[in-house]
């Protein structure tokens, strides 16, 4: 009733389903503030559960407690773990372009495209139907987005180009990218599944030979610090990312390169000026 996502309402069942086995044969209404913190405190020392997983264990069972038990405030004194502030890796321009260079299936290299150009999230990239590509205004429509925002982001002319092609090879009616055609079905009518497309993306990188521990969202990343490298303003990145807070999309500063290529090195200063010292007057 609350129109929780479908992702927030698994996430929630797979936290109380956790919390109900560590609880046995206690019922849940009858747990204490000492049970909680208690079971807290096994996901993070002995299940090594990271920050975020529990403050999302914290999310359900205040949303257990608190909306259907109607018991305030039950978790007031229990801290919350800190996040741990890691830096998203990023692929460089030309290991984006290995990695579209890897890829074959021309629906594959359509999805990857589409989604650098436009930074989206890979549940934006599958759910994205036919309507949602606006050519015209080279833009992409993205709909019932994360927190269910809508959103206008870019397209790009190589993205369209591929999906032009893509579009006389497959002819998608719905969603743009169909997932599995189900027995007896003249068309599929489904879109492409999240693993699939996260499928995609790793053999993609595994044939790029790309070190880096990268996931589909690095696409999303990299679209962002190359705007930044690009002298995009920060704000329209946010925007097209569809961030309701800048502080959100100001992480990407401190992993772009562009202020760090200004800076130099210690070491080479250094050196430079040990250098100059040992070269004759003249020559300088």
């Amino acid at each position: 009733m609350r129109k929780h996502s479908q992702k927030t309402i698994k996430s929630y069942q797979s936290c109380l389903r956790t919390f109900v086995q560590y609880i046995k044969p206690k019922h849940p209404r009858d747990a204490t503030d000492a049970d909680i913190r208690e079971f807290l405190l096994h996901l993070l020392d002995s299940e090594d559960y990271a920050a975020s997983t529990v403050n999302q264990v914290i999310n359900a069972l205040r949303f257990l407690y608190v909306e259907l038990y109607k018991r305030p405030m039950v978790l007031g004194d229990i801290p919350r773990p800190l996040k741990e502030k890691k830096l998203p890796d990023v692929l460089s321009l030309e290991e984006v372009a290995q990695v579209f260079d890897a890829t074959d299936n021309l629906k594959h290299k359509a999805l990857l495209m589409v989604t650098y150009a436009g930074g989206l999230r890979v549940g934006e990239a599958v759910r994205l139907r036919i309507e949602d590509i606006d050519s015209g205004r080279m833009m992409t429509h993205v709909r019932k987005a994360k927190g269910r925002k809508e959103r206008y982001t870019l397209l790009g002319e190589s993205a369209l180009a591929i999906l032009r092609e893509y579009w006389k090879v497959y002819h998608p009616r719905e969603w743009l990218f169909e997932g599995q055609r189900r027995r007896g079905e003249r068309s599929p009518t489904r879109h492409l599944s999240v693993r699939t497309a996260q499928e995609v993306f790793e053999m993609a990188t595994a044939n790029a030979h790309i070190g880096k521990p990268v996931s589909y969202h690095t696409l999303r990343h990299s679209f962002a610090t190359h705007l930044l490298e690009a002298g995009v303003d920060l704000r329209y990145i946010q925007e097209l990312l569809g961030h309701s807070s800048s502080k959100t999309t100001e992480i990407y500063t401190h992993v772009s390169k562009k202020r760090m290529e200004q800076i130099q090195s210690p070491l080479d200063l250094m050196m430079r000026s040990k250098q100059n010292a040992r070269e004759p007057p003249l020559a300088k």
